[in-house]
Formats: C-alpha cells, structure tokens, sequence
C-alpha cells in the first residue's frame, strides 16, 4: 500500500553533487570514473525509439571515502545540496506527526476549502492494544482479539460511512467546503507534494524508522529510505548507517 503513496516526482543532484559542494572549498571537482556495466539513460525517439546507453557512472574510492567523512563527522550542508521531491499520500493523523519534520522542507497540500470530492479514509488492517502503564504513547505489540478486532473494525467503517454521508449532505445542501470539512476526521487521506534536502530526510527517516514511532509513520518512513538508496547510494548510506 505505502509504495503506492509515496511517488518520487523530480530529483536535483547525485553523490557526485555532495562530493563537489565539499571539495569547493579548496577550489578542487571530481568526476565520475565508468564501470564496464551499461546502464539505459533514456529513449531516442526521433529515430524509432531505440534505447540510449551509456557506461555505469561510479564513485572514486576517495570520494565515496568523503562523503562517508563528512557524514560521520557531521558536516551536513554538501548534503542539502540535493533536493528530492515527492507526492506523498497519507492519513491525517500521519501528516500531522510528519509535518513536525519543518528544517529543509517545504510543502504544499490539497486544500478542502477548494475541493469536495468524495475523501477517502485510511483503513487499518488490525487494532493494537494500549502500551503498559510505564508508557504515555504509543502502542503494545500485542493486538486486540480476533473477534473483538472484527466488531471493532465493523463499528469504525460506520463511523466513517456515517461522516461521509453528513458531508456529502452538508456539500450537496451548499455549504462551503471550508465549513463542511469539519465533519471529517483525522482517518482522512490527505495529499501534498513535498521538496526536502537529502540531509533532511535522513534526519527525519533516523527519527521515524525507530521503535517508538508509531507503526504507520515508521512504515512511510520506510519507503522513502528506498528511493533515497536508489536515487543516492552512497549519500544515504552514510548518513543512515555510517554515523552513531
């Protein structure tokens, strides 16, 4: 479900940009060195579609040995250097924790002053208990009961079912929507479109991939570390893995 609402939209830079952002302050570049694989890079449509390829672009040892530097000694603005952009579906309720994530990020979401569509709402698949007393937040690994899952999960589809019809009334009456949106709940899929730096991201994903993070959080997370690993190999792993 999460690959689905989490949409890689544009990229700006690649480890060979943090590489030079650094090695700018002694006024020194590096280069791609190119392995003996070939990799597809795009279509050439004006002569009948045929793939283009070109040889795979690979780090140096010694600038894959600086990005793993900077990262571990916590010099954090070659990796700003990079921007990713993504458009990002989730309940509210998920949004409103993710959206605590401010330095090295901007965002901008569907409005429902302006639309009224039918919403959508996020579906659990099952419930979990309340934490032990020593916790204030979060939730125990243990479920509520099958049967008990069940008339839970009955009784929240109605609630849901029974929201929707009052908005769906309170639009087709003539209210605005900026008014009518108050009957929907936390459980509403929302959607936004979010351009963040690659250092931002890897503060939020350490933070939202940890135990203590709610389930659904920690399962976006997760997703956005596998388009970081793809889009930034070498980056990411050295600010997700290398460093304490």
């Amino acid at each position: 479900m999460y690959e689905k609402m989490v949409t890689l939209v544009d990229t700006m830079g690649t480890d060979l940009t943090i590489v030079n952002s650094a090695r700018v302050s002694f006024n020194k570049e590096s280069d791609w060195d190119y392995g003996d694989k070939t990799v597809k890079t795009s279509y050439d449509w004006e002569n009948g579609g045929d793939t283009i390829t070109e040889k795979e672009k690979i780090l140096k040892d010694s600038d894959v040995k600086l990005i793993n530097y900077l990262a571990n000694h916590g010099h954090w603005t070659p990796f700003s250097q990079c921007q990713i952009q993504l458009r990002i579906k989730m309940p509210i309720f998920v949004a409103r924790q993710w959206f605590k994530h401010m330095v090295g990020f901007t965002r901008n979401e569907v409005s429902r002053r302006y639309v009224d569509y039918e919403p959508e709402f996020f579906i659990p698949n099952y419930w979990r208990k309340r934490p032990d007393k020593s916790k204030k937040q979060g939730s125990s690994d243990d479920l509520i009961c099958m049967i008990d899952n069940k008339s839970i999960s009955v009784e929240y589809q109605n609630l849901i079912d029974s929201m929707s019809d009052a908005y769906n009334s309170f639009i087709e009456n003539g209210v605005a929507p900026e008014q009518a949106r108050m009957l929907l709940p936390q459980s509403m899929m929302t959607e936004f479109v979010e351009t963040g730096s690659l250092s931002a991201y890897a503060r939020l994903y350490k933070l939202r991939i940890e135990k203590s993070a709610q389930l659904e959080i920690q399962e976006y997370a997760n997703e956005i570390g596998k388009i970081m690993e793809k889009q930034f190999p070498n980056g990411w792993k050295a600010l997700t893995q290398n460093q304490g």
